[in-house]
This record gives C-alpha cells, sequence and structure tokens, in this order.
C-alpha cells in the first residue's frame, strides 16, 4: 500500500497554508498615496498629525484613510486626481515637511502584523523613472590631483624642503624648487610619502619636478568614483524613502537608477544629480581681497572667493576638512541666536585635523565654502552642447571661538538651504560630478497594462498546460494541475516573503516555470505507466514511478538551477530579475511535483485495492 506517515501530510498542508497567507496580500491592490515626512527625518510630531487630519476634514478631497507608518503620515485616497489635489494642499500648508507621492499596499492589519506583505514590482509594471548617469571621470582625476598638490604642499614643508611654488597643468602638478640641491631631497621626501605620484624632471629647466598619476592610480582613482558614486546615490535613494530601487553599475563609467512606484520626478532628479559638497578653510586675514580682484594676482597659498552678498574674501588654499570626512549632518537651529543651523559630525580623521585647526588658530576666522558642479546645455551651431560649471560660495565666516573637532555648527542659512544642505550632507558628496544622459518615465498604467498582458501570458499557459495534462493523464493530470496551481501560489508566497522584485523578466520565468513543473510529473507518470505495461500492479506501479523518476528529476532540475544561479551572478537587472523567480519556481515545483502530487496520489489510492490506474 502507498500510504504517508501523518507528519508528511500535515508538512504538505501546513506548507501549502504558509503559501496562500503570504501570498493573499497581492490581491488586495494600491491605494494612491501622499507621504508627509517631518524635517530632519525625525518622526512627524502629533500636532502635524492633528493639523493634517482638521486640514483634509474642511476640503472636499475624499480621503480613505490616514495613518502612521515609521515616523510618517501616508494619507490614501481613491485616485491619482484626488493624490495630486492632495499634494499640492498639503505642500501649501506645510513647507518645512517633505511631501511625497506614493503607492500604499491595501494589506489588512492582521496580515501585516503577520509580516505579509505583497512582492514589489520592478519599474516596468509598477510605473516610476529611470536615469543613466554618467560619471565625470576628467573631473575626479582633477579632484585627485589637488588633494595631492595640498598634500605634496604639506610634506616638503614639514620636511624642511624651500620650494617657490607648487601648481597644477593639466593633468601634472609642477614643483618648482629654489636650489638645485633641493631637487633630489624634494624627489626622495615626496617618492616616500606619496608613490603614486611618478616624478620627472622638467625638460627646460633643472628646478622643476613634474608629478604625474600612473596608469594603476589613475585606475583605481576611476575605480573609487564609480564605486563612491553608487554607494552615494544608493544614501540618498534612502533619504528619498523609495522601496526596491535598483541602482547598478553600466560599463566603465556609467550608473543606472531605477525608482519604482516614485511619481515626483523633479524631486527625485534634485537630489540625485545634486553635487553639493563643503570645504572648511581659514581665511587669509593679512591679504587684501579687493586688490587680489583688482589686479587678478593672489599671495602665494591663497585663493579668492566670493561671499554671498557678492564680496571678494581671501581663503588658504589648504583644506582643512572636505565634505567626505562628514558621517552625520542634521539641520536645526542654533540654541543662541535661533537662526537655522547644519549641526555636522565628523569622522575620526577630520575630527582630529579640525582640532589641531582650531587649537593653533583661536581667534581667526575659519570659512565653510559651498561646492555644486552644475551644467549648463547651450545650442553652439545648431547642436545642444553641455558646459560644467563649478559654483563655489563662502557661506559661513566665524571666529574660532574655542576648540571643537567631532561635533560642530555651520550657521548663515537659511532654513530651507539648512535642511536641503544636510540631507545632501548625510547621504554622502559624489566623488565625482555626475550627468543625467538619459531619463525616462514610466507611467503607471502602462506598467499595469504590462502586468494584466504578463498574468494574461501565465494564465493562457496554465490553461493549456491543465487541458493536455486532463486529456492524456486524467486522474493523474488533474492532480498535476492542482499541484501547479499550488506551485504558483509558492512562487508567489516566496516573492512576497523575500520582498524579491518582480519584473516583466521575472513574469517570463513564472511563465517557463508552468511548462517545467509538470515535466516531472511527466516523467512520473511515464515511468508508472510503463510499469503497468510490463505486468506490475498498480500500487507497486505507483511505488515504483516515483522511486526512479527521482534521480532523472533532480539531475534535470539541479542543472537547470545552477544556469540560473550563474544568470543571477552575471546579469544585470531584467536577467537577474528573470534567474530569481525561475530559482524559486524550480525548488517549489520539485516539492509539488514530487512531494505534493504523491501526498494526493496516496490519498486517493493508497488504501485500496486497484485494478487499474486512471493514467
Amino acid at each position: 500500500m502507498n500510504r504517508y506517515p501523518l507528519w508528511k501530510y500535515l508538512l504538505v498542508l501546513g506548507v501549502f497554508l504558509l503559501g496562500l497567507l503570504y501570498a493573499l496580500p497581492n490581491l488586495f491592490g494600491e491605494d494612491p498615496a501622499v507621504q508627509l515626512s517631518a524635517p530632519n527625518g525625525r518622526p512627524v510630531p502629533a500636532a502635524m498629525a492633528d493639523q493634517v487630519r482638521d486640514l483634509l476634514r474642511r476640503t472636499d478631497i475624499p480621503v480613505r484613510g490616514l495613518e502612521s507608518a515609521d515616523g510618517r503620515l501616508l494619507v490614501r485616497l481613491p485616485d491619482q486626481d484626488a493624490q495630486l489635489a492632495t499634494r499640492e494642499l498639503l505642500a501649501r500648508e506645510f513647507e518645512d515637511a517633505v511631501v511625497a507621492l506614493n503607492l500604499a499596499p491595501r494589506t489588512p492589519a492582521w496580515l501585516r502584523a503577520l509580516g505579509a506583505e505583497p512582492m514589489a514590482l520592478g519599474l516596468d509594471l509598477r510605473g516610476g523613472v529611470h536615469f543613466l548617469m554618467e560619471v565625470d571621470m576628467a573631473a575626479a582625476l582633477q579632484q585627485r590631483l589637488e588633494s595631492l598638490e595640498a598634500d605634496a604642499r604639506r610634506v616638503l614643508r614639514e620636511a624642511g624642503v624651500r620650494y617657490a611654488g607648487i601648481s597644477r597643468s593639466g593633468e601634472r602638478i609642477v614643483i618648482r624648487l629654489r636650489e638645485p640641491a633641493d631637487v633630489a631631497q624634494a624627489r626622495e621626501t615626496l617618492g616616500e610619502a606619496l608613490p603614486e605620484l611618478t616624478l620627472d624632471g622638467g625638460e627646460a629647466d633643472s628646478l622643476r619636478l613634474i608629478g604625474t598619476l600612473d596608469a594603476q592610480t589613475r585606475e583605481q582613482v576611476r575605480d573609487f568614483a564609480l564605486d563612491q558614486n553608487i554607494t552615494t546615490l544608493r544614501n540618498r535613494v534612502n533619504e528619498l524613502g523609495v522601496a526596491e530601487p535598483v541602482i547598478q553599475q553600466q560599463g566603465d563609467s556609467r550608473i543606472v537608477v531605477q525608482l519604482p512606484g516614485v511619481q515626483d520626478t523633479a524631486r527625485a532628479k534634485e537630489i540625485l544629480g545634486a553635487t553639493a559638497t563643503l570645504e572648511f578653510r581659514l581665511v587669509d586675514s593679512e591679504g587684501d581681497a579687493y586688490a587680489a580682484e583688482r589686479t587678478g594676482r593672489t599671495p602665494i597659498g591663497s585663493r579668492l572667493y566670493r561671499e554671498r552678498d557678492g564680496g571678494p574674501i581671501l581663503l588658504q588654499r589648504e583644506v582643512i576638512v572636505t565634505g567626505d570626512q562628514l558621517i552625520d549632518a542634521t539641520a536645526g537651529f542654533d540654541q543662541q541666536s535661533g537662526s537655522p543651523a547644519v549641526f555636522v559630525t565628523l569622522d575620526a580623521r577630520g575630527a582630529r585635523r579640525m582640532g589641531e585647526t582650531t587649537r593653533q588658530h583661536l581667534g581667526e576666522p575659519m570659512a565653510v565654502v559651498f561646492i555644486e558642479n552644475k551644467v549648463d546645455v547651450e545650442r553652439v551651431d545648431g547642436e545642444l552642447v553641455k558646459r560644467r560649471r563649478t559654483v563655489e560660495e563662502v557661506i559661513s565666516v566665524a571666529t574660532i571661538q574655542g576648540v571643537f573637532s567631532k561635533r560642530f555648527q555651520i550657521t548663515g542659512l537659511a532654513q530651507e538651504e539648512a535642511r536641503t544642505l544636510s540631507l545632501l550632507l548625510r547621504a554622502g558628496a559624489l566623488a565625482a560630478p555626475v550627468d543625467i544622459v538619459e531619463e525616462r518615465t514610466v507611467g503607471p498604467s502602462l506598467g499595469q497594462r504590462n502586468i494584466q498582458q504578463g498574468f494574461t501570458a501565465v494564465a493562457i499557459g496554465l490553461l493549456l498546460v491543465a487541458v493536455f495534462m486532463v486529456v492524456y493523464y486524467r486522474v493523474f493530470g488533474l492532480i498535476a494541475d492542482l499541484a501547479l496551481v499550488v506551485n504558483l501560489v509558492l512562487i508567489v508566497a516566496v516573492l512576497s516573503l523575500l520582498q524579491a522584485t518582480l519584473t516583466l523578466p521575472g513574469i517570463a520565468g513564472l511563465v517557463l516555470t508552468v511548462g517545467m513543473a509538470v515535466d516531472a510529473n511527466v516523467l512520473i507518470f511515464e515511468r508508472i505507466r510503463e510499469e503497468l505495461r510490463i505486468g506490475n500492479t498498480p500500487q507497486a506501479a505507483i511505488q515504483r514511478g516515483y522511486a526512479k523518476a527521482f534521480s532523472t528529476i533532480a539531475d534535470a532540475n539541479v542543472t537547470t538551477l545552477i544556469a540560473a544561479v550563474v544568470l543571477f551572478g552575471l546579469g544585470s537587472g531584467p536577467v537577474r530579475g528573470f534567474a530569481v523567480t525561475l530559482s524559486i519556481g524550480i525548488l517549489t515545483s520539485m516539492f509539488t511535483a514530487i512531494m505534493g502530487t504523491r501526498a494526493m496520489v496516496n490519498l486517493i489510492y493508497g488504501n485500496r485495492r486497484l485494478r487499474g490506474l486512471a493514467i
């Protein structure tokens, strides 16, 4: 007799019920919503929630609900028109808050309490924005050369080597020395302290050393710029609150950013493309900034900048701390003056440098330089040409009143400026400027049509396979069809539980899984028919059919699983989505096609004396 022990029946039933539970949230759909966040990433205060509730009650905008989640307010609306009207209303009434469009799942609270959430949908299904960004590698090299220029000054000064000047010319650092004896000493000192700098003598002047970056260092700079920008963009996307973003490298200088569900493309573009960072420099109090502006000659070791009012100011060339040494930045208000401020926290290296500087220069002024890279588009000879310019502005000058290092504040900003600056600094500075070379928006309606067409394909595939199996294998075919439906439920449940992103290629993986899932049953059923033909009893045919087909099924599925793993490891976004769905489908189909169908066959035929099988 073919019978399972009780625990196996309970296992199959338990897996099916759990799968059904975690697949359920996908049936409830989503509501258009408006998300309201408090400044500085803090939880929305109860007073603001009450104000929103009262404001919406006084308007004629239909509202499905108002709830608080993760410290943010979520207003659920019935349609997109009401969503846009609510966004405009809240943005006008709460200028300091972050108001963004969103889509909120309608999953019941009891399912959410069990950790059941709908599976995430990719950009091609949910709608959203797609950006292709190109990293300016030339600017990354210039930034590295600027840093090495400052390091060379410091190293020579600490070693007591006299030099006439250090400057950059293209991708070279030119070091002018005073005496022939200083050349050898400078070469030895810089060679030990800055090994990435290749030093050569000048062609016409023996008192010059020319430093260049070798090929390996150039490659490292490019790789670092790309990796750092990907990390920074990922942090900025987290600040936007986007679920399941796709941020990945494309080629050797481009980054793909996909933000599913984002409808406020202007805000996303502003935050992602911003390249703002800070530098802290001492003010050159001895130089005459107006004379330097008038004559075009600045004192050695100083640079000319402009303050917010347009006036000139001289700052020392040596940078104390840069934006990449910031680990946190929050907007708030100065306790003494009540003016907006940004509270900055430095890493260990930056804190040590800031502490040394403030200790040595008490009573001297220090400036904060705000640096932003902008791209202007001009029409030249009938063609659009992009020109990048760097805007450097002194946003704050303050006298060092005491020694500080790790944490301090920046004042002199408007409230909105402080909030935006803190967000950009908290997310990190881009290692090199980026250009958005391609921008594409996928509307929710197009995504919905993709979903309908994709699931229509799954339904047609499922129906055709089901009809074939019932006609060809009769009762056993019906059992296989039930296992196939359970398999689809389990795939959706696993995708939801893992919060994996379903894309159009993922739906293709589902369609493929429908066909592959019955392959195992075809092997089993054909083996059972073969056993019946050679004269075995029905019970023995069932037993041997499942036993002899197992090794073949395992081999076929393992090889396909290996291919799916390779696709996931080596592929990019769409290919990986296909590989994930295919891998999950292989594992669940082995469970349902072997253990699930065996449990149903045992329940139907296991305790009976049979003369034949409906196969």
